[in-house]
């Protein structure tokens, strides 16, 4: 006859299974509670959704922002694009835009945030992105040393995964709190930031060793992760082939300031001028798009008092840049112009 374990083997069996059903409880419930709440508003529960953004940061603002049937045009970068007024172009174009470019991305981040918006707008009428330097790497993986809530825009079992962490917890509180409040505080529904006080806070503009900054060259050979082949065409024409033709696309290539150009010649400009040739190639296979490329020497490249940084313009650049987009958009759609 088999022995029997132990009384107390058998009682610290049961606490064992008991509470781990009480973890596996009090976690599904948690996060039940989690998704119909939807602390972000990404629309997967619209039980106590209103539609207005809450003040947050632009890495979960695009949640609500990116879904939002009020906008059938966006602009998707990084702070290279984000002084576009999504606003002036709307007058412009008469198509109503949402800013949804966030600081600090690269092309993996921003064709995410353009897989989300092109989930709920699948036949949106036109769309800005910017191609800076960050789309020049030759890692096609485009890695970034800052953190990405892929999670929140991404498929249900990834939600479900990014919601189980102590953060989304903190904001969930917050946003109940913002619920109940009377005269809850919203940010702007379009995106749009006005960066500028935030750079003149810190001298730039102002201060003469900033400014100095400006008129430092930049060395004639390429970074090391920058030197080509350029794994952007073939990621560019996987995304383009999931835009509606009749979608009017506008490739920006952001003004930098001229000191920040690689010297004639040299094979950091070889490079360089590589990669915004395949992007070229790429863009080209879109049947309504077209490039606006500041990037070619223009004289607005050489004021000082037009830039913060070598590659951070300020508003007088971003409005004129803002008016060549608009243009281009409504070359696109001749037939749906003003």
């Amino acid at each position: 006859m088999a022995a029997h374990p132990p009384a107390s083997d058998r009682a610290w069996r049961g606490f064992v299974a008991t509470a781990l059903l009480a973890v596996a409880a009090l976690t599904f419930g948690t996060l039940l509670l989690t998704v119909a709440l939807d602390p972000f508003d990404t629309g997967r529960s619209t039980l106590l959704s209103r539609m207005a953004v809450r003040p947050q940061g632009p890495r979960t603002a695009i949640a609500l922002r990116g879904r939002d049937p009020a906008f059938t045009g966006a602009v998707i970068g990084n702070s290279h694009i984000q002084l576009i007024e999504p606003a002036a172009l709307s007058r412009e174009t008469g198509i109503p835009f949402v800013q949804l470019s966030i600081p600090a991305t690269g092309p993996a981040e921003q064709f995410a945030i353009l897989g989300w918006f092109l989930r709920h707008h699948p036949h949106p009428d036109a769309l800005v992105l910017s191609a800076d330097a960050f789309w020049c790497a030759d890692d096609p993986s485009f890695p970034s040393e800052h953190g990405f809530p892929y999670w929140l825009i991404g498929d249900w079992p990834s939600y479900l995964r990014g919601l189980l962490r102590f953060t989304v917890a903190q904001e969930t509180a917050v946003r109940i709190g913002w619920l109940l409040h009377p005269r809850r505080k919203k940010a702007a529904a379009d995106g749009w930031w006005d960066y500028e006080s935030n750079y003149l806070s810190q001298g730039f503009g102002r201060d003469p060793t900033l400014i100095a900054r400006l008129e430092r060259p930049v060395g004639p050979e390429p970074e090391a992760h920058r030197a080509g082949p350029f794994p952007i065409a073939g990621r560019l024409e996987t995304i383009l082939a999931g835009i509606p033709a009749e979608t009017a696309v506008v490739l920006v290539f952001p003004p930098v300031y001229a000191a920040s150009e690689p010297p004639p010649g040299s094979s950091r400009a070889a490079a360089e001028t590589a990669c915004r040739a395949a992007i070229r190639t790429a863009f080209a296979k879109h049947s309504r798009g077209a490039i606006v490329d500041w990037r070619d020497g223009r004289p607005q490249s050489r004021e000082p008092a037009l830039f913060f940084d070598q590659t951070h313009y300020r508003l007088p650049l971003a409005r004129a840049l803002t008016a060549d987009i608009a243009a281009a958009i409504l070359r696109l759609r001749p037939a749906r112009g003003r």
